[in-house]
């Protein structure tokens, strides 16, 4: 049976017959949304904030297990700073904001990436939501804020010779334990938004298999039809893991 969810006006949208547990998106395009039409980058922002609300609960409706979101790279500190205090300001707006609502629809929020830098009333904030949300299950919504790919391999690295383990006891599933989704499923899908085809270190190591999907939507733009998008394609691809078409016939 091919599932199926509904438009606002209850029109039929099919989705595709294998759907991806974790998607990962790269959320691009805010600030070029907002100069397309004339507006401070500020408000594409702002727009780019009440579109994940829209996208979380589509997520919900098509039955994604696992959302990632590029919220915050280690190099978006290079950014302009009355930039980077706004960016800041949003996520604390939006755990005041939505925190609650959040947790009534069941989503469990975490952050991966770095805590180092964070104002300290932001650090509570985040490690708040992240406390108060911990036991629901309908959706982990993984937050990369203050994250960088290599960054977070340096820092499994890091810790996996703080905890002493032997260099013939290193493998391609320890590593994967020591980062920041080491008890998830690496990302099935991952979306770039605003046409732009680079992955900007974003979960390099649990990307290696991944189906990557890049739309020219900028983020503020990129709907619940657009995300069904993604998904079909996704449903179309086959995925090899490095073996022929001949032996996934055989499986």
């Amino acid at each position: 049976m091919i599932p199926v969810a509904k438009t606002e006006n209850n029109d039929v949208l099919s989705l595709p017959e294998r759907m991806p547990r974790h998607i990962a998106i790269i959320m691009d395009g805010n600030g070029r949304w907002a100069k397309s039409h004339g507006l401070p980058r500020t408000e594409g922002h702002r727009q780019g904030t009440e579109n994940l609300r829209r996208i979380l609960k589509s997520c919900v409706e098509f039955g994604v297990e696992i959302l990632t979101i590029y919220a915050f790279s280690t190099e978006n500190w290079n950014r302009p700073p009355l930039e980077v205090r706004m960016l800041m300001r949003i996520l604390e707006m939006v755990i005041d904001r939505e925190l609650k609502e959040l947790n009534e629809n069941g989503v469990q929020i975490r952050h991966i990436g770095e805590m180092q830098g964070i104002a300290p009333v932001l650090q509570k904030k985040i490690q708040y939501a992240c406390d108060y949300t911990k036991n629901n299950t309908r959706l982990i919504l993984n937050v990369a804020f203050n994250y960088g790919g290599r960054d977070e391999i340096v820092h499994a690295v890091r810790h996996i010779i703080q905890d002493g383990i032997p260099a013939d006891q290193v493998t391609e599933e320890l590593i994967s334990s020591y980062l920041y989704t080491g008890d998830l499923p690496d990302p099935d899908l991952i979306i770039r938004t605003s046409g732009e085809l680079r992955v900007s270190n974003f979960l390099i190591w649990q990307g290696a298999y991944s189906e990557y999907y890049a739309t020219s939507a900028y983020w503020p733009d990129f709907d619940k039809e657009e995300l069904r998008k993604a998904l079909v394609e996704y449903g179309n691809r086959k995925r090899r893991f490095g073996k022929t078409d001949e032996q996934l016939e055989d499986e």
